[in-house]
């Protein structure tokens, strides 16, 4: 990828770099325990949840509109792609319009322009923007015409396959080719009819042209994030998640860059070997600002459908096709990145104990990434050929969070002494116990662990935030004040009883045979109520005192009703 001087519309995220909260980033200095911080980042939290309200009303309304022809997880992908369609429309309109403006124009509309006059802008523009979309063919335009147009399929698909056909032969080619590969507008699952078909293209354009998504950088949600987490938790029983698709909450991404990033203002470049649909490396962008990640946003996805969203989310957020580099490959057999690794910053979530080829396929054990340790993960069990494989492609001064299943900590095996290499070699920085039913999927409380090659210490940090969190429906959730507060106890790397332990990678080693779970070092606090048993048998003998004293008063009382009888 090359660096390129284009100029970018303020849609992305916003920069909170920019805006001066650099403090964000240094944990060190927030107090996460005032009253004040509390009262702040609960109405924070109060605007986010009304933004997502608004955001799951509008898309509940649509699948409302479809209900009983659009198969839920086809659904899902109607709505990312028409959204995608409506935000590179405007994306590129306010783009035009802006220059026209500042150049003394005011009255200039891209959008009222003819096909003709526009073409003259076609090849600036696809070098600027990496695309190019006629007036005729913009979101809005479609939109307006669509109740009477009988071909609006048509119309649609030639929209879509032009946007992508506008970057064939530019630099930006292998960023949009197969984007809206997912988006069949003549699939009869839309209508048995041509008429049933546009009719319901109809409800999608109005209902998504309705959402008020407003700039990103005024909204206090991913709105593409959430949009997407949503549908996700409303068919996730369906295709999504027999089909292994999961997401991460973007609290948790949160916390992973965060982790990656203390005492940092900018990174080289950031990756993620399973990216999914690609929220945890545009938290890169939000936290620090994506002019700050200086050399872009690398990642790899094996899902097609979810490689296409990833790269639809990047082109959401603004970051430019020049800035990220997005693979479609087995991560694990066939990594795409080997000419850009090392990586600054590596977050991830990978699939928890999927098979891979393993010990199964004897020419891996000569890969760089897997033999240092002299063992493959199990083929039953990939987990910790992931963390192989992101420390192998970490830089020297890098940090990797990566989120795994609780088994990889303890269990026996290969796994142990793939443990034992990390450990005798002092890459383990911290495993982070994170709380319970916080993935929609699993209740299983999955644990972090932080990976650096030139630690100041030999120690591995254990924090036990299995109660850093808040209920909210079904399902646990973190709230910016628990994040912070993770972060203080990373960052202070002191003891404290019941919630943080350091521990030498001697005691590690050979006190607990590389066990790395956070409960053998983190003894949990003793709720239960401790009695006084010389007091409470005082109390019972006081009891059973006024007890015989009263029986012998009713004692009398009867003797007394017996004589007057």
């Amino acid at each position: 990828m090359q660096t390129s001087n284009m100029l970018f519309i303020p849609f992305g995220d916003t920069h909170e770099m920019a805006s001066g909260k650099v403090t964000t980033i240094h944990p060190t200095s927030a107090t996460p325990n005032t009253t004040k911080q509390v009262k702040s980042t609960t109405m924070t939290d109060k605007i986010k949840d009304q933004e997502r309200e608004e955001l799951h009303k509008a898309i509940w309304s649509i699948a409302d509109d479809l209900r009983g022809s659009v198969d839920g997880w086809d659904f899902k992908q109607y709505v990312l792609g028409i959204m995608f369609y409506r935000y590179i429309s405007e994306n590129l309109t306010y783009y035009i319009n802006k220059g026209e403006h500042e150049s003394g124009d005011t009255s200039f509309d891209y959008a009222a322009l003819s096909d003709a006059d526009a073409e003259a802008a076609r090849a600036g523009l696809i070098e600027e923007k990496g695309f190019f979309i006629l007036p005729s063919q913009l979101f809005c335009n479609v939109r307006r015409r669509a109740k009477s147009d009988a071909d609006l399929n048509i119309t649609l698909e030639n929209a879509f396959r032009a946007i992508e056909q506008s970057a064939m032969g530019a630099d930006s080619e292998g960023d949009f080719a197969g984007l809206f590969a997912d988006v069949d507008v003549n699939s009869p699952k839309l209508g048995a009819t041509l008429a049933k078909r546009n009719e319901k293209l109809c409800k999608l354009l109005d209902g998504i042209g309705n959402m008020k998504l407003g700039n990103y950088q005024d909204n206090s949600i991913d709105a593409f994030g959430d949009a997407y987490e949503f549908l996700m938790t409303m068919y996730a029983s369906g295709a999504g998640k027999s089909g292994g698709e999961f997401f991460t909450p973007q609290e948790v991404s949160d916390l992973l860059c965060r982790l990656t990033l203390v005492g940092k203002t900018q990174v080289n470049k950031v990756y993620d070997p399973a990216c999914g649909s690609g929220s945890l490396l545009l938290k890169f962008a939000k936290i620090l600002g994506k002019e700050n990640v200086r050399d872009g946003f690398y990642g790899q996805e094996i899902n097609l459908t979810t490689y296409n969203l990833c790269r639809i989310n990047m082109f959401l957020h603004d970051i430019g096709f020049d800035k990220f580099d997005i693979a479609c490959d087995d991560t694990l057999l066939s990594p795409q990145h080997w000419d850009d690794e090392p990586f600054e910053a590596i977050v991830s979530n990978p699939p928890y104990s999927i098979k891979w080829d393993g010990d199964k396929n004897p020419l891996l054990i000569n890969d760089p990434r897997f033999s240092p340790a002299g063992v493959l993960a199990p083929s039953s069990k990939a987990d910790l050929a992931f963390i192989m494989h992101s420390l192998h492609w970490l830089a020297a001064d890098g940090t990797a969070a990566i989120v795994c299943f609780p088994g990889v900590m303890y269990r026996g095996g290969a796994e142990q002494k793939i443990r034992k290499y990390l450990i005798d070699n002092n890459y383990v920085d911290a495993i982070i116990q994170l709380p319970d039913n916080l993935f929609f999927g699993t209740s299983i409380a999955t644990c972090i662990m932080v990976l650096k090659k030139n630690k100041k210490d030999n120690n591995v940090l254990f924090i036990d935030a299995s109660q850093e969190c808040e209920k909210v429906t079904n399902n646990n959730k973190l709230r910016d004040h628990h994040i912070e507060h993770i972060m203080q106890l990373y960052t202070d790397r002191q003891e404290v009883e019941h919630a943080v332990a350091l521990v030498s990678n001697t005691v590690i080693g050979e006190e607990q045979n590389y066990t790395l779970s956070v409960s053998t070092y983190v003894e949990k606090e003793d709720m239960t109520e401790k009695v006084d048993i010389e007091e409470l048998n005082a109390r019972l003998a006081e009891i059973v005192k006024k007890e015989n004293e009263l029986r012998a008063e009713i004692d009398e009382i009867i003797k007394e009703i017996e004589g007057l009888v």
